[in-house]
């Protein structure tokens, strides 16, 4: 997910404005990796929420954990379905980074990869976030569309092929009943953004 802030900065001449754009996920793995760094243990971060230990950690390091990430708005999650919501949310968002699409259905992938049957899957996710796997992955594909339409090159067909979209038609209506907007006025908005702040 990108997100863009406009920052003011003041020189001596006038005010300027700067887009800054950043990439969530790799400052939430570059935040992870310092913090875990400290506490001197071995560890590999899986997906965009995983943690894995080489050895057991104790109670103390996990509490050590906890205290170092809190000021970065990190928490441990405790409770059994929402550590496995937070597992949903992670295989559907590297499914959507990946530049050659997975070729299955959604729902086949989430119950291979996590090992239990899509109904459970689905169960536990509406119960614990009120919504739908369909409208998580709904709102993670137009998220990753306006990131693409952003930051690269893609033409619109392109963008609906690595997304999994039937057609750029789909693509539109899904993206305008999202976000208010066709794909095409968004990118005239982020053009028009772009002149101003070169301007």
């Amino acid at each position: 997910m990108i997100l863009t802030k406009f920052v003011s900065i003041r020189n001596s001449k006038r005010l300027k404005k700067v887009l800054i754009s950043y990439d969530y996920s790799k400052t939430f793995a570059t935040i992870l990796k310092e913090k875990l760094n400290v506490l001197n243990v071995k560890f590999t971060i899986a997906g965009h929420n995983e943690i894995m230990f080489d050895e057991d950690i104790s109670a103390t390091l996990l509490d050590e954990l906890e205290s170092i990430l809190k000021p970065y708005a990190i928490s441990i999650i405790d409770d059994k379905n929402q550590a496995l919501v937070e597992r949903i949310k992670s295989v559907i968002n590297n499914m959507l980074d990946e530049e050659q699409p997975i070729r299955c259905n959604t729902s086949d992938y989430l119950s291979e990869t996590l090992n239990y049957s899509y109904a459970y899957l689905s169960s536990v996710f509406s119960e614990t976030t009120y919504t739908s796997i369909e409208s998580f992955i709904i709102l993670c594909k137009v998220d990753k569309a306006k990131d693409l339409l952003l930051r690269s090159n893609l033409t619109l067909t392109e963008i609906a092929y690595r997304l999994k979209y039937s057609s750029v038609a789909h693509l539109s209506r899904q993206f305008k009943k999202t976000t208010g907007m066709t794909p095409s006025a968004f990118q005239q908005i982020i053009q028009k953004r772009k002149e101003l702040i070169n301007s």
